[in-house]
Parts: C-alpha cells; sequence; structure tokens
C-alpha cells in the first residue's frame, strides 16, 4: 500500500471483548495477534505464531478498524483535529502488528500456505483502504478540518500531519463521484490481485531458472568455496550435481567467474527469459494488464496517466521532470559504457575469441580488463570481507562513529527463520533505541533483492519504538566455510542499513509521518549516502581484515579498490537507466490503448529512449520487475538515479565540512534522519545543506565528469 501507516497506525479504540462479540469470527485469545506482544519493543512472537494465524489476524484487524472508522466518521461532535486526525493515526492496533508480521514473513520466508493467504487477503488490503479513503464521512471531517487550517494554530508536525492526510485522501479518489467511486474499488481490487498473482509467478519462475548440471567442468573458474555452495544448493532441492539459483537482477554474479562461456550463455538465458516461457510462470499478460488498469485508474482520478498520478506527491512533481532529469544523464552513461564495451571487445580479440561481446560475456572479461588496468581480482579482496565482521566492524562501527548507537546481539527474541540475527540498538547514554534484525542468506522461499522495512514504528504517540529489519540475498556458504562476499555485497549492507537508520532515529510524534514513510525519491537518499562510508578510510581499515588471520587488507590492495572504485560505471549507470526508462514508459501509457504485448513494447521503449544497447541489458526486464508490479515504485524507479544527486550532495557536504566526525553525524540524523516525513522535503533538505542540491557532486564521485 502506498501509505500503510495511514491504515495500520495502532492504539486501542474500544473494548476488545465488545468488538469480537460483533465481528463472530473466530478470532480470540489463542491466536498470538490477540493481544500486543510482551516481548521488548513489542518484537513478533515468532516463537508462538503458526502459518495460519496471520489471515485470521489480519480479516480481524480489518473488521476492527472499520468499526473504528465508522465511529470516527459518525462522531455527532463537530469534527476537529484529535477527534478526527488523531483518531484516525490511533486506530487499527490489530491490524497494524499482524500485516507488519506477514509482510515480513510473506517476502522473506514464504511457504504454500502464506502464498495463499497472501494472495486472498490481496483483494481484501485493498478494499480495506478504498473502505477508509473513499469513505464520504470520513473524508469531510477531515477535509473539514483541512479548511479551518489557517486558524487552528496547529505545532509544524501537525499541520504537516493534516496537509499529508488530506492530500492522500484527495489524490486516492475522495472526491470522486460515488459511481466513479465503485469503478475505481474495481481497478484497486483487480490491481491487488494480479501484483499477488505476479509476485507468486515470479517467485516460482525465479526458482525454476536456476541452472543445474552434474559436470563439475560446467562451473570452471568458480572457486571451491563456490563450488561447494552449489553442491548444497543441489542438495537442498534433493537434486543430484550443482545448482546455480538465480538473484533478482538480469545479470547473475556468477557470470563473473564462468570462464565456459556456453555455462555463462545458459545462465543469462535462464535469468532474461525465466518470466517468459509461456508456461505457469510467465508473467507477461499480467503486466500488461496491470499497465492498462492504472492508466485507466490514473484517467478516473483526473490523470493523463498513471506516472502523472504517481508523482504529484513526489519530489519530481511531474513525469516530464523525471525523465527531463533522465535524459540528461543517457548521452554520458551510454557513451561511457559503449567506451568500456569497447576495452572488453578488445579483450576478447587479443584473446582470439573470435566473437563479438555479448551481455554473458560482460562481466567475465571484464574482470579481465580490470584486473589488466587496475591489478584487481574479485577473489584478492573476497577473504577480507567475512559477513559477519563486515555487520560487526563495518555497517556497525560506521554508525556508531557518525551517531554514537551501540549494538549488541540478543538470543532470546524468537525468529522467523534461523539464518536471522537480532540487535539492540542503544543510543547515546545506553538508553534503547530500537532493535534490528537481519536476514542476509539467498533461500528459495525468499523474494529476491535487498530492502528494509519495519515489524513496530515509531511514534510517540503510541509509545512505540522501532523494531527494524534488513533482509538480503547474499549466497549462503556451505556448512563450516566462512560467508565471504564481494565488495558489491558489501555496499548492499551499507546502503539497506542506511535505510535502517532511517527507521531506527525517527523521532515523530505521529506514526503517518514516521520513519521511512516519505517520498520515494527522497527515501533512497539515506541508504545511498550511507554507502560513502563502506570505502571511508577510517571505517574501511576498521573492517576489512582476512577472515583467516585478521590482518588488515594491504595499503596496495586498498589502493586498487580505490582506483577501481568507478570502474564499469558506465555500464552500472545505464543498466539503471534503462529499467528507470522501462517503468516509466509502461506508466506514461495513455488510457485509451490497448493491451501490449510486454516484449514488443519493451524493445520499442527501450529504442525510444536511445537505451536498446545490446550488450547493456536493462537492470530488470518488464517481466520481472518486481519494483514496479509490486513493491511499489511504479512510475517511481527514477528514485535511485534522482538520490544518487542527492546522496553524493549530501556526502559533499560532509567532506566540506570534516568527514565522519559525530559533529557532523549528529546535525544530520537531527535535521534528516529523525525527520520522517514531518516537513516539506525539498526545504528539509535545504535546511540541512544550506543550498538546493545539484548533480555536480554525483558526475564528480561516479567518475563521469573531471573532479
Amino acid at each position: 500500500m502506498r501509505n500503510a501507516k495511514l491504515l495500520f497506525a495502532a492504539v486501542p479504540a474500544f473494548s476488545m471483548g465488545a468488538w469480537l462479540s460483533a465481528y463472530g469470527g473466530d478470532f480470540g485469545p489463542s491466536n498470538p495477534f490477540y493481544a500486543a506482544s510482551s516481548l521488548p519493543f513489542s518484537a513478533p512472537r515468532f516463537d508462538k505464531i503458526r502459518d495460519e494465524d496471520y489471515q485470521t489476524a489480519i480479516e480481524a484487524g480489518m473488521a476492527q478498524q472499520l468499526a473504528e472508522i465508522a465511529r470516527i466518521a459518525g462522531n455527532p461532535t463537530p469534527p476537529t483535529f484529535e477527534n478526527t486526525l488523531v483518531a484516525l493515526e490511533r486506530s487499527g492496533q490489530l491490524l497494524a502488528r499482524t500485516a507488519a508480521a506477514f509482510n515480513g514473513v510473506s517476502e522473506a520466508n514464504t511457504n504454500p500456505v502464506l502464498q495463499q493467504a497472501k494472495t486472498a487477503l490481496a483483494p481484501q488490503f485493498a478494499a480495506h483502504e478504498d473502505a477508509i479513503l473513499l469513505n464520504r464521512k470520513l473524508f469531510e471531517r477531515v477535509a473539514t478540518v483541512y479548511q479551518k487550517r489557517a486558524a487552528l494554530k496547529l505545532d509544524p508536525e501537525s499541520l504537516r500531519l493534516l496537509e499529508v492526510e488530506y492530500a492522500q485522501f484527495v489524490h486516492s479518489g475522495a472526491n470522486l463521484a460515488d459511481q466513479d467511486k465503485e469503478q475505481l474499488k474495481n481497478f484497486n481490487k483487480e490491481s491487488s490481485s494480479l501484483a499477488a498473482e505476479f509476485s507468486r509467478k515470479l517467485l516460482a519462475a525465479t526458482k525454476a531458472g536456476a541452472y543445474l548440471t552434474q559436470e563439475k567442468a560446467a562451473l570452471s573458474g568458480l572457486s571451491d568455496a563456490q563450488v561447494a555452495a552449489a553442491a548444497q544448493d543441489a542438495s537442498g532441492r534433493n537434486a543430484k550435481g550443482y545448482l546455480v539459483p538465480l538473484q533478482n537482477t538480469t545479470q547473475q554474479p556468477v557470470l563473473k567467474d564462468l570462464s565456459v562461456r556456453g555455462t555463462r550463455q545458459i545462465i543469462f538465458n535462464n535469468s532474461w527469459n525465466r518470466a517468459e516461457l509461456g508456461n505457469d510462470e510467465d508473467t507477461r499478460l499480467i503486466i500488461a494488464r496491470l499497465a492498462q488498469l492504472r492508466a485507466q485508474r490514473a484517467r478516473l482520478l483526473g490523470f493523463p496517466s498513471h506516472a502523472a498520478w504517481r508523482l504529484e506527491d513526489q519530489m519530481a512533481k511531474t513525469p516530464e521532470a523525471a525523465l527531463h532529469f533522465m535524459d540528461a544523464l543517457i548521452p554520458v552513461a551510454t557513451a561511457k559504457a559503449a567506451a568500456e564495451g569497447r576495452e572488453i571487445q578488445a579483450t576478447i580479440d587479443v584473446q582470439r575469441g573470435g566473437f563479438a561481446l555479448e551481455p554473458w560475456d560482460w562481466d567475465f572479461y571484464g574482470e579481465q580488463v580490470r584486473k589488466a588496468k587496475y591489478d584487481l581480482e574479485e577473489a584478492e579482496i573476497k577473504p577480507y570481507f567475512e559477513l559477519g565482521n563486515v555487520l560487526q566492524n563495518g555497517v556497525f562501527f560506521a554508525a556508531t562513529e557518525l551517531y554514537g548507537i551501540t549494538f549488541k546481539e540478543r538470543h532470546d527474541i524468537p525468529v522467523y527463520q534461523p539464518d536471522v540475527r537480532v540487535f539492540e540498538v542503544d543510543d547515546v547514554g545506553g538508553k534503547p533505541l530500537a532493535l534490528f534484525y537481519c536476514d542476509y542468506f539467498k533461500r528459495d522461499n525468499k523474494n529476491g533483492g535487498a530492502w528494509m522495512s519495519e515489524f513496530v514504528g515509531q511514534s510517540k504517540l503510541l509509545g512505540t519504538l522501532p523494531v527494524i529489519y534488513n533482509v538480503a540475498n547474499l549466497p549462503k556458504p556451505a556448512p563450516g566455510e566462512p560467508a565471504l562476499i564481494s565488495f558489491d555485497d558489501v555496499i548492499t549492507m551499507f546502503h539497506e542499513f542506511g535505510h535502517a537508520l532511517h527507521g531506527m532515529f525517527s523521532d515523530t510524534r505521529y506514526p503517518s509521518l514516521s520513519g521511512t514513510a516519505t517520498a520515494h525519491d527522497f527515501v533512497e537518499l539515506p541508504s545511498q549516502f550511507n554507502e560513502h562510508w563502506a570505502i571511508y578510510p577510517a571505517i574501511f581499515k576498521h573492517y576489512a581484515k582476512h577472515f583467516k588471520s585478521g590482518a588488515p587488507m594491504p595499503d596496495e590492495l586498498v589502493e586498487k579498490i580505490k582506483r577501481a572504485k568507478n570502474f564499469a560505471e558506465g555500464y552500472a549507470l545505464t543498466e539503471l537507466l534503462s529499467a528507470a526508462e522501462l517503468d516509466m514508459q509502461w506508466h506514461v501509457l495513455q488510457a485509451d490503448l490497448p493491451l501490449q504485448e510486454a516484449d514488443r513494447f519493451e524493445q520499442q521503449a527501450l529504442a525510444r529512449t536511445h537505451m536498446d544497447l545490446h550488450a547493456v541489458p536493462p537492470r530488470y526486464r518488464s517481466s520481472y520487475f518486481s519494483h514496479i508490479w509490486t513493491a511499489g515504485y511504479s512510475a517511481g524507479y527514477y528514485a535511485y538515479l534522482w538520490t544518487q544527486m542527492l546522496n553524493d550532495d549530501a556526502y559533499q557536504w560532509f567532506e566540506d565540512h570534516g568527514g565522519l566526525t559525530r559533529a557532523n553525524g549528529d546535525r544530520f540524523r537531527r535535521m534528516v534522519l529523525s525527520r520522517g516525513n514531518t516537513e516539506d522535503l525539498s526545504a528539509m533538505y535545504f535546511a540541512w545543506r544550506g543550498k538546493a542540491p545539484s548533480i555536480d557532486a554525483m558526475m564528480k564521485y561516479r567518475g563521469l565528469s573531471a573532479p
């Protein structure tokens, strides 16, 4: 949901016993969600929760919140900020705690029971959101308070809540005629069902796309540890031989190491075609219908396209602004990628390869180019990046140095899967700040990619402290082997923990405005900004240590990494731009157009935007682009580029003011990370930075212009 906190903010509104009697369902005290968790920070009772408990509790929670909404909307007293806006913020306790736990587990550790529940609940969630945002009496009360806002003398955060919630109601169709509201509800219901089906199909397609071989020679180039992990993955599926599972992106990490070209091609094609095989896992009809539904919904709401509707409350404001921003990057990115491709082709030719560069060759020969230019190989540096050490002495250490917070692992908090670790986070002076879960290893029943979310959100109104989690899909080592990761994986850990800090540092009154409840083209700022500390000298030397000897990485190897930092930046920026342009092209479609044929549309969209570089495919193909079909980033994937501009600009401020210091960290925390969505985001950034952001630092730090 676009703003789940509006619906899932929580505190009891009336007697559970009286409500349960009225509800008449089979939900009762035996369900672990019936009462708030007694664990520290109100963490979920994963030791008590059964898969069957979620759907029952969620449906009961929806009924409870609708009863609360009816009380607010039907209140005979004149509407006030307290009895309408604050009452809304207090509604939905049961739904909040259940949906947060369900969303986390169903994404990271799913099974047939959870998938069935997700399919059944998707249209119910959509209908529940509509029942609130399209409630005429409720909106009239919100609008009445909004119209009197100048005379209410509200504090800034309360005024911001009123403005945000009023805009949310209008944006969601509260002003539509009743007949149009019914049509909107039908659009939303079908869209949510299709998104759930897309998610189910993609998980199955990604699992089915794994490369299985009984020939060890087919994996030539992989390390002994990688081969052992492939054997373990095959065994885990009761298969013989070796199995290489797919990750969510188009390119696959193992292509960098595999020396057998035929194996690379098969793995790439498995990735590229995973959701386009014409079988039960094919997603193309779903995405075409989703795009059409979104365009039709936007027209109903008075907008020319879904992108125009979606960006109304983002920093970019319009698709034209987002496209203009991206269009300025395309010539620079593609020119650099083309130059990188020529270097790789030259290496192939020197080796008398006799073939033109293909996407499955890029990383393998690119590694050779990198070694030749910088004398650097991935195998050289992995022994210095053991996952647990990177977490404790890199990710956590950087946060301690910048913000003074400390971490202690807790083994008494139940988890939903044995690989999950839990840490209590203490603020300066030992005051409890948050609980942090991390779930890093790939599993077949885990959605692809990496993300952050929360089991409990921060709110002074509700008296809650944040319970935050990070999820990733890093390769799990064979038993007894160290979890050695790539430097790209290190960056992923710092990135997702930047999101976690945004949630942990939230210091707001209202749950709808707390933590990461911001525009998408702002929410990636804290995460991408946090990536910079991975290579910061004082941080890097603290965690980049050999997993056996504990010896720090030699200075000459550190210098090689620094020199190679922007290697293949043209490729990385181009594949990201391609995906972002694909997203935008799908979502500027007009409502009266017929259902699109997905493959043809994708080819034409890439050609139209000058992103059809054969050897540089988009980071995500339309058919497995879960960010835009299920994860809330529709018409918003450009945000990763927009926030690259913001985060590099922000890091330049740190560089100009002494770098990594507690004073700088505390100021950034106080003025940005703790503020959530309590003020206009552009104004918030300007107040901290002292000026509007520019693209200059982005071009400098990514090697796209002279320093």
